[in-house]
């Protein structure tokens, strides 16, 4: 956030601050460009590495049934991954707003479809993921004074919260504060997977090639899709920087290169690493595993093998972090566009961070942190998450049809989002195919913003008695947290 003599140049658009009258001259409240190339590349490869290639990277293993086959598997969806993000290049140098998928869907489809997704994403998919990679923090970081046993419940659930609330202070304090978090949480998750690729190659060296076999592998239809299902899931989180682009600095030039960047490290780092894990441990050995990192170390690092828990609990902490930086913008991009509360579209008036956006996405990872099955919650929309993705990159075709004389800074061959889009239908219908179930809720879910939408989106004339409560309630909070809109004072 910063304040300056006068507004940039350029265009006014919905996240321009509102001029108002006044003393005071020029001074402008607005989000600020403080993030530079490094800091995105950390919140992409910090948001991509949660805990999954720690803890069970079995999913890819299951539905191919051979080692070398989810290998390949593993390679391919993270080309998939490098794909779609180069397409979401172009598109977030085209259309430089905070939101990412919501801004564009909502520039090139209108406002319903962009609230449908807004809706998957605020309200389930990002609470919900973010609920749970700090229950995976809690559990590792627990796991040492249990040793013969599973932390209490309670337990995890309370460290859970602590963490939330620390990293939503941070995020509330000072941008920079929370991207020197995800900067340094992300060198150590590195630094972890690194210490398990060394001593894999160690193992190639010396010839542990037994399990790289082709042998039992699955060729059925459902079973490729579904194993490329989980192999792009693992990957999530490659579209992160553009949902903060607006404090990006130079995103025409850093932003297809953090992009370019974390997808090729994250790449490299995730198939290195199944290597790894698979010159040690049997492919039973690893789908028997409750985490299979810790497994690895048991059988090679001796007395050191403390180590990786650690890591595991470091690479966790800043997973939430990257979630809840970038997850707390998307709640702000759809206040500014009027559809979420008013109060998120303000900005502390000190700190110069969207604190109103920061706590009501903690306050929601919190809130799920009650619920005894939030793991079967994300299942059911892991589909639309996707889905989403898709409708997305149709963006980018489709505005060169319609809108052929918007400056594009990055000009993607169409090769690329066709391809995408084909592969994701795959990924997606077929899937909807072997887990109906799974699809009947998620689309419950999707179709719940319906009504949400009509009721408090579309009806414009609303009864006087809402409008003044919803009035008393902003200001209420507004002052509160000392908030005011994005403006020129």
């Amino acid at each position: 956030m910063s304040k300056s003599d006068s507004p940039k140049d350029g265009e006014k658009g919905p996240y321009d601050p509102v001029p108002t009258s006044g003393d005071g001259g020029g001074q402008e409240i607005k989000l600020e460009a403080k993030m530079s190339l490094l800091n995105g590349v950390t919140v992409i490869v910090g948001s991509i590495i949660g805990s999954g290639i720690f803890v069970s990277p079995t999913g890819v293993l299951t539905y191919t049934g051979s080692v070398n086959a989810s290998l390949l598997v593993w390679t391919a969806s993270g080309l998939f991954s490098m794909v779609g993000a180069y397409c979401y290049a172009e598109l977030g140098c085209m259309i430089k707003k905070s939101g990412a998928d919501y801004a564009y869907i909502m520039e090139t489809f209108g406002p319903f479809m962009a609230f449908v997704r807004l809706w998957v994403e605020c309200m389930i998919v990002r609470p919900c993921s973010q609920a749970i990679v700090a229950l995976t923090f809690s559990v590792y970081v627990l796991k040492p004074m249990f040793p013969d046993c599973t932390p209490p419940d309670n337990a995890v659930r309370m460290l859970a919260v602590c963490c939330i609330c620390i990293l939503a202070f941070i995020n509330c304090w000072d941008v920079k504060w929370a991207t020197r978090v995800q900067d340094v949480f992300t060198y150590a998750k590195l630094l972890a997977l690194f210490i398990i690729i060394i001593a894999g190659f160690w193992q190639l060296c010396n010839g542990h090639t037994e399990y790289f076999t082709f042998e039992g592998t699955k060729t059925e239809v459902t079973s490729i899709a579904l194993s490329f299902y989980s192999g792009l899931f693992a990957y999530n989180g490659w579209n992160y920087l553009n949902f903060i682009i607006e404090e990006l600095k130079d995103p025409v030039k850093n932003l297809p290169r953090a992009i370019g960047i974390s997808c090729t490290l994250v790449t490299v780092v995730y198939v290195f690493a199944n290597v790894a894990f698979y010159t040690t441990l049997s492919p039973i050995e690893v789908l028997g595993s409750e985490a299979v990192a810790v497994t690895f170390a048991n059988r090679l690092f001796g007395v050191m093998a403390w180590t990786i828990p650690v890591f595991v609990a470091l690479s966790t902490f800043g997973a939430v972090n990257g979630i809840l930086l970038t997850s707390s913008r998307l709640f702000y991009a759809g206040a500014c566009e009027g559809q979420m509360p008013e109060i998120l579209t303000m900005i502390q008036i000190s700190r110069l961070t969207p604190t109103p956006a920061v706590l009501c996405m903690a306050l929601l990872s919190m809130l799920y942190l009650c619920s005894s099955d939030i793991f079967a919650l994300i299942n059911y929309v892991g589909f639309a998450t996707w889905l989403s993705i898709g409708v997305s990159v149709l963006c980018l075709p489709w505005l060169r049809w319609a809108q052929p004389n918007l400056p594009r800074p990055i000009k993607v061959n169409l090769a690329f989002p066709i391809i995408y889009i084909i592969a994701t239908l795959f990924v997606t219908i077929v899937p909807m195919y072997a887990q109906p179930k799974e699809t009947g809720y998620g689309c419950l879910m999707i179709f719940s913003s319906v009504p949400v939408y009509f009721a408090f989106i579309a009806w414009k004339n609303k009864p006087k008695f809402f409008q003044k409560g919803v009035g008393f309630i902003t200001q209420t909070m507004q002052k509160l947290m000392m908030v005011v809109r994005p403006k020129l004072k």
